[in-house]
């Protein structure tokens, strides 16, 4: 569906509902105040609908500025999921959201790739190959691949070749599972 003028001037997609995540290396613009505005919209509106609110990215693009919201449940998220949660966060943000911010939004399962981004995920999901790129370098790189060995609360373990790195995480730029296709 093509992109649509809400009733306060704001353009979004409404129905941009995919069920794969796309690439994370696109730079994030720097909303931190929006962002936890609409996290503070997001989680609530996920939890009713019996959701975890997985991640959540503002970016922006040649093509404009893209809200893109990953969700998932138990057993794995539907279309139907995905376009319920667009809708009505769509409108909670055209109320809720000061000044003509024009924005595409998206609403996904996290896919293959699952963003990783808080430590309480980072302990879930020990054991699962993660690929972690980094805000500085350490010894020189960028990024690691790995196994993810655990987190505690100030920094996430990896084995890479095996010996074990320790990465802090104030460190950590994006974070995602490798060819992920378990449960929760």
């Amino acid at each position: 569906m093509a992109a649509k003028k809400s009733r306060h001037g704001k353009k979004r997609s409404r129905y941009k509902a995919s069920k794969a995540s796309g690439p994370d290396d696109t730079a994030l613009f720097d909303a931190g105040a929006l962002k936890s505005q609409i996290e503070n919209l997001a989680k609530p509106l996920c939890l009713n609908e019996g959701l975890e609110l997985v991640h959540l990215e503002l970016l922006s693009q040649p093509s404009g500025k893209i809200l893109r919201l990953y969700i998932d449940r138990v057993g794995g998220i539907t279309l139907d999921d995905c376009a319920a949660v667009s809708r009505q966060l769509g409108d909670m943000l055209d109320v809720s959201i000061e000044g003509d911010w024009a924005y595409k939004l998206e609403v996904s399962s996290p896919g293959a790739n699952r963003p990783v981004s808080k430590i309480k995920d980072f302990k879930r999901f020990a054991g699962q190959d993660i690929n972690i790129k980094m805000v500085k370098p350490i010894d020189g790189k960028n990024s690691f691949a790995g196994k993810l060995a655990g987190a505690g609360e100030t920094a996430v373990t990896i084995m890479v070749a095996d010996k074990s790195l320790s990465i802090p995480f104030e460190d950590i730029k994006s974070a995602r599972l490798i060819n992920y296709n378990g449960e929760l």
